[in-house]
This record gives C-alpha cells, sequence and structure tokens, in this order.
C-alpha cells in the first residue's frame, strides 16, 4: 500500500472535546489510526494547547495545522493575525507547527470585487509576517470562491493577488462549486500542501418530503429535492477518491485531513473508521 499523510479536521470533533476533554479526544483518534490533526472551531486557551501537547508527546497525534482569520469579522472572542497575532505564533511554536489556514473568506470580503482584493492585501501582509517566523499561510476554499468578477474565479483572484499564500483545497466544495477537483488541484500545482479530504454524496428524500407531496405541499417536496446533497465519508460518496489523491500527491500535497461538516446522527468517530477503512481499500496505508 502507498502511504500517505491523513489526519482529522478538528471540526468534526466538536461535541468529543466537549464531552471526553481534547486530550482524550485526540487520543482516540490515535487509536483509530490517524497520526495528525487540523485544529479549527476550539478555542486556543492555555488549557487545550496544554492539552493538544500532551497528545502529541504521549499519543503521537501531531497538531499539523492551526486556523485563523486575518481580520476581526464581528464574532466574539475571535483570534484573528490583526489583533492576536503574538498569541498565534506562540500557540504554534509552542505545538511545533508550521502552518497556519484561513477556514473561510471574511463574510463581508465576498461582497464584491474591491473586498476581494482588500482581503489579498490583507492576507498577503499577514503571510509575510508569519514566513519571517518560520510559518506558512494558507486558504482553505469553499463553494463561493468559484464565482466570477470580471471573468475570474474568485479562487484565481486570490492567487494573483496573496501571491504569498498557499492553498489548502476542499475537494467536496470544489465540486459544489461547479468544476472538477482533480483539475483544479492540477492547476494549483507548486501552491497546494494540504488538501480537505470530503466525499459528495447525493441522499434520499425521507418520507416527509413524500407526505408533503400526498397532500399537495409542493414548496416543503421541492425544498427537500434541493437539498438531498450530503457530505459523506471518504469512499461513501460520487467523487473519484483515488484520482483526487493522486493528482494531489503530483501537485506537492504533503498533508490531507479528513472532514465531514454533516454526519446526519452517525458518531464522528464511526465516520472516520469508514473514511479509514475505505482508503485502505483504495491501497493506501495512513502515517
Amino acid at each position: 500500500m502507498k502511504q500517505i499523510k491523513v489526519g482529522v479536521q478538528a471540526s468534526m470533533l466538536k461535541e468529543p472535546f466537549a464531552k471526553l476533554g481534547v486530550y482524550e479526544t485526540l487520543k482516540k483518534i490515535g487509536e483509530l489510526g490517524y497520526h495528525s490533526v487540523e485544529i479549527s472551531q476550539l478555542p486556543m486557551t492555555p488549557a487545550n494547547v496544554d492539552q493538544m501537547k500532551r497528545a502529541q508527546d504521549e499519543c503521537g497525534v501531531k497538531i499539523a495545522a492551526t486556523s485563523a482569520s486575518v481580520a476581526p469579522s464581528g464574532m466574539p472572542g475571535q483570534e484573528t493575525l490583526a489583533t492576536h497575532f503574538s498569541k498565534i505564533v506562540k500557540d504554534c511554536k509552542d505545538l511545533n507547527c508550521d502552518f497556519i489556514r484561513i477556514g473561510m473568506l471574511p463574510m463581508d470580503c465576498m461582497a464584491n470585487l474591491d473586498k476581494v482584493l482588500h482581503f489579498c492585501r490583507m492576507a498577503n501582509v499577514a503571510a509575510k509576517k508569519l514566513a519571517d517566523e518560520g510559518i506558512k499561510l494558507y486558504y482553505h476554499n469553499h463553494h463561493v470562491e468559484f464565482t466570477k468578477f470580471e471573468g475570474k474565479t474568485m479562487l484565481d483572484i486570490i492567487r494573483e493577488n496573496a501571491d504569498l499564500l498557499g492553498f489548502e483545497l476542499d475537494v467536496h466544495w470544489i465540486h459544489r462549486g461547479g468544476c472538477d477537483p482533480v483539475s483544479v488541484i492540477k492547476d494549483y500545482a507548486g501552491k497546494v500542501e494540504l488538501i480537505h479530504l470530503k466525499d459528495y454524496r447525493i441522499g434520499l428524500m425521507g418520507p416527509d418530503a413524500f407526505a408533503a407531496l400526498g397532500k399537495g405541499d409542493f414548496k416543503t417536496f421541492m425544498g427537500e429535492f434541493r437539498n438531498v446533497v450530503q457530505f459523506a465519508e471518504v469512499g461513501e460518496g460520487t467523487l473519484d477518491m483515488p484520482a483526487i489523491i493522486e493528482a494531489s500527491l503530483e501537485s506537492g500535497a504533503k498533508q490531507f485531513f479528513i472532514e465531514q461538516d454533516e454526519t446526519y446522527g452517525r458518531d464522528a468517530f464511526d465516520c472516520l473508521a469508514i473514511s479509514r477503512d475505505n482508503l485502505n481499500k483504495m491501497g493506501y496505508e495512513l502515517i
């Protein structure tokens, strides 16, 4: 089997973190065969950072990346590179982590081309400051980046105007944005070291939809019809994951993270076990 670095995006672990604590959750991740985690949607308090360090030392679960915004977006208590730069850098160095990723374009920067370019300028300034500290700044896409301004996708505009940024490409959101993940990954060769493995599934409409149809409630039925797109365990959806993984490796990717935004009632650890087993069946060993 081919060995690849596959970790877990910590947004999947919000409930376990709350119930088990950071250390016990990361320990369980290690027991499932995952050896790295990308931290997101978890407060970087001193206590949480200490538990992350303990999990690295005792369980071999590396904190491979953390998350930060470039500037405040109105969310209370948010740490950003504009307001908490020294603290964010210290956390990374304490965890021996050299990747920070921007999880989402600031919402107000989605409005028009001028605001996108303003984000690019802020991101480049932050990337330069982080590079001086030995830390790389990466940008994670959703589907909105495939809207076009003056004939160019927002993602390409960010690449052209924030040349110091790397890219963490999310294959589900590329597909939902109407593009082929393999083609986009190849186009971003040399700029992409991080990849989100997130499958794309068309679910079944439930009985409530057909009950509404039987009552003549077409609005409810069509709402269900339009919302059958689901996040899936790797290998349980429609994306060609082996082709995506091979294109990623050829394009310079060093680290993959599994992320499933919704588990639809399943336990997150069970979902991660399914993704792990499917990757093994595809011929990939997680390291």
